[in-house]
């Protein structure tokens, strides 16, 4: 799978560009703020449907303009698809793929698959739980679409049920109803659990075997799933009859905070490396490297998923990393196309015997570096 043209009009600080990309290793090297991120985030946003910086459509349409315009044409299984995303700052979104208008983004998922490595990666053993979830639940989306739309009914039933509450905290004869959004809240949010428990499952063999490469055997990672509901079987119908019965023994606390107090929305994935947690007690280094294991894990598990290896997005990240990370980094980059922003080209000392073609960025503007 690879990018063969990207095409954008008013997107960011581009006017226009127009760019044919090599099938292996494409390097944009220049200063900082001169657009290198946006050429990155434009791959993102025709894999997922949204950038990976803002929430906000409008913010990547630029500033003088109304709309902007973004076109990838991808070849694929030896096919070609076509992308094209269309951005208002008056109106939704429109998505596009061989010209046919998509309804929803959840459409889009599973078409074009990415990777992205970028500095803010460290939030993934760090940072909260929200950053973890939002993490599990993009990428299992990308290979399963169904789970998407698992997310979008249990946000809409979450968010019903917590204003039922508030409601209840004031008149108590709205409590009669509560039982319906239970009802609904455990049947989709079990599926969301156990698809997220059975896909770390898979995340973590991988994991397993690139850390104690990436650390020559010095360290070994082990990730688990930390559910507010879950007891020890991986059961459908366990997880239901669990998630039913601490709903009823939390609704006293629930109703007197107005908000539900468990649920796949509060559950959280531990990571531990040699049996520590190291969110509390690792170094810098080391969380350095359980993120870049967890990325790599991805790349590895769509591969064997599709058949194909996905886009590889690196925003930045090489300055970031050691000698040996970047090695193995950079061993993961053979027979796959990445799209690679840095300031300088320190990193291609070593000669790595990797097809590529280096473009020079600044104000917006690419030239072929010389």
């Amino acid at each position: 799978m690879y990018i063969e043209k990207l095409i954008f009009q008013n997107y960011r600080n581009y006017s226009h560009l127009k760019i044919n990309l090599h099938p292996k290793m494409n390097i944009f090297v220049g200063k900082n703020a001169q657009g290198k991120t946006n050429i990155l985030e434009s791959v993102y946003l025709l894999s997922t449907g949204k950038s990976h910086r803002s929430s906000k459509d409008q913010e990547m349409i630029k500033w003088d303009k109304e709309n902007a315009f973004i076109k990838g044409e991808i070849i694929t299984e030896n096919k070609k698809k076509v992308i094209e995303i269309g951005l208002s700052k008056n109106q939704k979104k429109k998505i596009k793929m061989n010209g046919v208008p998509l309804k929803k983004r959840g459409d889009l998922l599973g078409q074009v698959h990415s990777v992205l490595f970028c500095p803010e990666d460290l939030k993934l053993v760090k940072g909260s739980p929200n950053e973890r979830r939002n993490f599990l639940d993009q990428e299992i989306s990308n290979l399963r679409p169904r789970y998407y739309y698992y997310l979008l009914e249990y946000n809409k039933i979450l968010k019903q049920r917590n204003f039922l509450l508030k409601r209840i905290k004031y008149k108590n004869s709205f409590k009669d109803t509560l039982y319906v959004w239970d009802q609904q809240l455990v049947e989709i949010g079990s599926k969301i659990i156990l698809t997220r428990i059975h896909f770390l499952k898979k995340i973590n063999e991988f994991a397993k075997n690139l850390h104690i490469e990436i650390t020559n055997n010095l360290e070994q990672i082990e990730l688990f799933y930390q559910s507010t509901v879950l007891s020890n079987k991986e059961d459908i119908k366990n997880i239901k009859d669990v998630f039913q019965e601490k709903l009823k023994k939390n609704q006293i606390m629930d109703i007197q905070r107005g908000t539900t107090t468990i649920g796949p929305h509060r559950d959280d994935i531990k990571i531990n490396v040699n049996q520590i947690d190291i969110r509390s007690f690792g170094s810098q280094g080391q969380q350095r490297t359980a993120a870049l294991s967890l990325k790599l894990s991805i790349f590895e598990l769509i591969h064997l998923e599709i058949g194909e290896y996905p886009i590889l997005l690196l925003d930045d990240v090489m300055s970031e990393l050691d000698q040996n990370r970047q090695n193995k980094l950079m061993d993961s980059l053979k027979n796959i196309q990445s799209l690679i922003t840095c300031t300088d080209l320190n990193f291609l000392k070593e000669n790595y015997p990797i097809e590529n073609q280096v473009y020079q960025v600044k104000n917006g503007q690419l030239s072929m570096f010389s």
